[in-house]
């Protein structure tokens, strides 16, 4: 069972980061381990959709809804807030102690700052990233610090 459900985690991503148009990597604390697949998927002007699948501890997909995206002093840094929710499938280590858990499902806020730099197509980030875990068991995760690098495709 879960074999199957890590292929399906890892089709959907493609699928997903296929379409993404910033793709590369989080280090730091995610849901399923402490590196993840990181896509950015833009919804409009000011919000987007902020994606990662991460491997290492379980599988885990956080899907945060960045309903703050604006610049800050120009057109090079941005800060976003979002919340949305994430799952993780496996022996996650997403800062409790016992590790029992087969199943999370949570919410996770962010609130980050990001800078793009204009003579290459990349992107870095900081966020932090709290976690509140619903089912399994029902804890507060407010380590979450994360560093983002993204490529940036078309701009």
């Amino acid at each position: 069972m879960k074999k199957l459900l890590l292929i399906v985690a890892v089709i959907i991503a493609s699928y997903s980061y296929g379409n993404a148009q910033e793709v590369g990597v989080r280090f730091g604390d995610v849901s399923g381990g402490n590196v993840a697949i990181d896509g950015i998927f833009g919804t409009g002007d000011f919000n987007r959709i902020h994606a990662d699948v991460s491997f290492g501890n379980g599988v885990g997909i956080d899907v945060l809804w960045d309903f703050l995206y604006r610049p800050l002093g120009g057109e090079a840094f941005n800060w976003y807030a979002g919340v949305g929710p994430y799952i993780m499938i496996g022996d996650g280590n997403n800062g409790d102690d016992n590790n029992d858990g087969n199943f999370d499902l949570g919410v996770a806020g962010e609130v980050g700052l990001e800078y793009r730099f204009n003579s290459v197509p990349i992107a870095l980030g900081v966020d932090w990233r709290p976690m509140l875990e619903i089912v399994d068991n029902t804890d507060f995760h407010a380590g979450g610090f994360g560093l983002n690098v993204r490529y940036v495709f078309g701009n």
